[in-house]
């Protein structure tokens, strides 16, 4: 494969890692039983993703990579959540932030990468569509 689609792939995988972690991290939080399934469900969509992005890219001799930006939002994650008190309207949110990062950051390499493979093209669209799902489904929660 060519090194846009490549890149593309490692930056969904980045992506779906970056938002199963954030998940996780927020997830023992909820206090909505409903609230929780949901999220779990997407966690769990957030994980196919991931393991589809690894395969790809397994297949293209390359390995998956941490997210760099992981760091600065684990930072400001864990500084939102030592601040509130288990509250659900603030984790939605907090989740709804995060889509939109998503949202954000897979478009613009989406669009960068316009000569990619259709496999990795419509993983990110997949990825996109996730995180829109997602933030939509939240909105009731804050």
């Amino acid at each position: 494969m060519d090194a846009n689609t490549i890149e593309l792939l490692k930056e969904c995988n980045k992506g779906s890692k970056m938002a199963i972690a954030s998940i996780e991290q927020l997830l023992e939080k909820i206090q909505s039983t409903d609230f929780a399934k949901l999220v779990k469900e997407y966690d769990k969509e957030h994980k196919e993703i991931e393991a589809e992005t690894t395969k790809l890219l397994k297949e293209c001799g390359e390995e998956e990579s941490e997210p760099g930006v992981m760091i600065s939002t684990f930072s400001y994650l864990s500084t939102e959540i030592k601040t509130m008190v288990h509250d659900d309207k603030k984790i939605a949110k907090l989740l709804m932030d995060g889509c939109n990062m998503g949202i954000q950051s897979v478009s613009k390499y989406l669009n960068k990468y316009t000569e990619s493979a259709d496999d990795s093209v419509k993983v990110a669209r997949k990825l996109i569509k996730i995180e829109q799902h997602f933030m939509e489904s939240v909105k009731e929660y804050l």
